[in-house]
């Protein structure tokens, strides 16, 4: 007689995938936070509207916009924004551009920067596994690449300069981000007139068998190494190790990087995170073989900062180096 279905992965009682494969996802209420006086300041200056991106998925993309550019002395390129593509975290298993602190995220984004903010939803795993969450997020740029070609939304062209666009990714959304820069190459010529100008990669999440120094350490607040393993049995391909090519860019089976161009990388980490090492290793690396790469470290910050308190002093001197990141790559020819 078979046995019932039973437990396999747990992730803290949000997730449980069962030995005949069926997933049961609980429903995440997250409290919004109590509005500040920034924050009520910050709603007061975003629009923001919600798309259909990807029809074949039912895939959604929240779009901000800063109602006016009276700020935009600071872009100083000409009157229209830049675009932001915000991808978020959840170790490909949980996130969505409607959670709260992700959309206030977003909003403090598109008002500090200032900028348009693109922030796609993408296939979740264990239900979509590597490389799902990735394609979604090329589809995610084609989108953009409608907008820019006039196929689109009036109001998602208008004031947008969609050749000065960044990628941004946090956590998992910044592992896509590395293999978009991969697979777009330097221009991201295929998509024009959409143009990325550049990536940043916040706390990427980046896996391996070998383990590293942080990993091994003290747990963070937000993440211990049980769930990092977790995370990745449930989202690369089913039998593949941490070493898999979409988990582990420097891994025995993933593609040279010496001879691929890239557009400038902007890595920002914390010093308390489980990923640092992986983050730091990733930056040096690519700068050993010639790539534009640049590293920054918040001491004492846990994985995250950014996104899970984005009105937070350091996530507003975090917001400044992304500003100056831009601003550096937005006119170069």
């Amino acid at each position: 007689m078979a046995l019932p279905p039973h437990v396999v992965e747990d992730c803290m009682g949000l997730l449980k995938l069962l030995s005949d494969g069926t997933v049961i996802r609980s429903k995440i209420h997250f409290q919004e936070q109590p509005s500040s006086p920034i924050q009520h300041h910050t709603n007061n200056l975003v629009l923001f509207r919600d798309f259909l991106y990807n029809k074949k998925f039912n895939l959604h993309l929240r779009f901000y916009k800063p109602k006016s550019n009276n700020n935009h002395h600071n872009n100083n390129i000409n009157d229209k924004f830049p675009v932001l593509m915000f991808l978020h975290g959840g170790g490909f298993c949980f996130g969505s551009s409607a959670w709260p602190h992700i959309h206030a995220a977003c909003m403090r984004l598109a008002a500090t920067l200032p900028a348009a903010v693109a922030a796609p939803d993408y296939r979740l795993a264990p239900e979509h596994r590597l490389p799902a969450a990735v394609d979604d997020g090329v589809e995610a740029v084609r989108w953009l690449r409608r907008q820019a070609r006039e196929e689109g939304e009036a109001w998602v062209r208008e004031g947008v300069d969609f050749g000065r666009v960044f990628v941004v990714g946090d956590s998992s959304g910044g592992n896509i981000a590395h293999h978009l820069a991969v697979q777009l190459g330097p221009g991201s010529r295929e998509m024009g007139p959409v143009r990325v100008r550049g990536y940043v990669l916040l706390g990427p999440f980046f896996g391996g068998v070998v383990r590293t120094r942080s990993e091994v350490g003290p747990p963070e607040q937000m993440m211990n190494l049980e769930m990092l393993d977790r995370l990745w049995r449930l989202s690369i391909p089913i039998g593949e190790s941490r070493d898999h090519p979409l988990a582990n860019p420097f891994g025995p089976g993933s593609p040279n990087l010496q001879d691929v161009k890239l557009d400038p990388i902007l890595v920002i980490v914390g010093g308390n995170e489980l990923l640092k090492d992986r983050a730091a290793e990733y930056a040096a690396r690519l700068k050993e073989i010639g790539k534009n790469v640049e590293y920054v470290e918040f001491e004492g910050k846990e994985h995250g900062f950014l996104t899970h308190d984005s009105h937070s002093e350091v996530a507003k001197d975090a917001m400044q180096i992304i500003q100056r990141f831009m601003l550096q790559y937005s006119n170069q020819s």
